[in-house]
């Protein structure tokens, strides 16, 4: 039979420990106090993103147009043409020709000028601003969970949303590209070719720094939802602001700004696809994108923590 020692209880008495094992920590039990309820609040928070119709549409719509694209290319591009075009996208399009992978990434090269920005504009200018607007925002705040603690999880669920998304058109992508086109080794943009592992690989290193730079377009939607109480005026401010930086990253008038632009870096991960990798445009482009998420949570914190939502 085993034994137990006794330890003082936090109400006075004592409190039996099993023999063998040790009372917890007060660090390791205040950590698991604000973890686990951090975790829940999360949990809770993307069960109502994903159970929304709206949002199970605009999934849903993500998942289409690899498929719509992959058999458009697979009718109208002959198999075997090298041609390399002119630019990012054609250069894309007709290596897809030649392996199924490409597909992929001309999906998400696509998808990032508009569609994949709409989607996460959605989820991030209704955040906080849908609550407001629906009268439950009050409410949230009535539980101790502190507004801080409120606003991670939002930024968290966002981030989770935009990840998601991206590896929603990606996995479409290669499927439909494995279905339709050869796949074998990868040749990237810079004519070297590598092991089909590899080129999986730079895949997955795609997804996650598109996924980045979805994640900052919802660091500037938390930022504008914390500011209005109308959701589609946030959704819309989101997409104004994306638009507008494309079109001015366009405008050769505007050079000098063009480093700032929050779109401008989104489509340096052309870098992994070539040999040698571009590191320098890379750490560019993740800086770009780190520096506007710090600005903007900070922007939607100094909003939320002093805005007054109970009236």
């Amino acid at each position: 039979m085993s034994t137990a020692e006794a330890a003082p209880a936090p109400g006075g008495g004592t409190a039996l420990i099993p023999d063998g094992g040790a009372a917890p920590a007060a660090g390791d039990t205040a950590r698991r106090g604000v973890v686990r309820p951090w975790l829940r609040m999360l949990r809770s928070e993307l069960a109502l993103i994903f159970r929304r119709w709206r949002n199970l549409l605009l999934l849903a719509v993500l998942v289409g147009i690899p498929v719509l694209l992959g058999i458009a290319l697979r009718v109208s591009v002959p198999r075997g043409d090298n041609n390399s075009g002119n630019g990012l996208g054609a250069a894309f399009l007709f290596q897809v020709a030649g392996n199924g992978v490409f597909l992929s990434f001309l999906s998400l090269t696509i998808m990032l000028t508009l569609v994949l920005p709409l989607v996460v504009a959605v989820v991030a200018g209704d955040s906080l601003a849908g609550e407001a607007s629906a009268g439950t925002l009050r409410y949230l705040l009535v539980v101790p969970a502190g507004r801080s603690r409120l606003l991670s999880v939002k930024y968290a669920a966002i981030v989770v949303f935009s990840v998601i998304s991206c590896l929603l058109v990606a996995a479409t992508a290669l499927i439909m590209g494995v279905a339709l086109f050869p796949v074998g080794p990868v040749t990237l943009l810079s004519g070297t070719t590598v092991p089909l592992a590899e080129g999986l690989l730079r895949l997955l290193f795609v997804v996650l720094y598109v996924s980045a730079a979805m994640a900052m377009l919802g660091a500037i939607g938390l930022a504008i939802s914390s500011l209005t109480e109308h959701p589609i005026a946030a959704i819309a401010a989101v997409m104004i602001i994306a638009v507008a930086s494309e079109v001015a990253d366009n405008v050769p008038q505007f050079g000098v700004v063009h480093p700032y632009l929050p779109t401008h870096w989104w489509l340096s991960f052309d870098s992994l696809l070539r040999t040698p990798i571009d590191t320098t445009e890379l750490t560019h482009g993740l800086l770009s994108i780190g520096i506007y998420i710090v600005i903007f949570c900070s922007i939607a914190w100094a909003r939320f923590s002093n805005a007054d939502v109970t009236s």
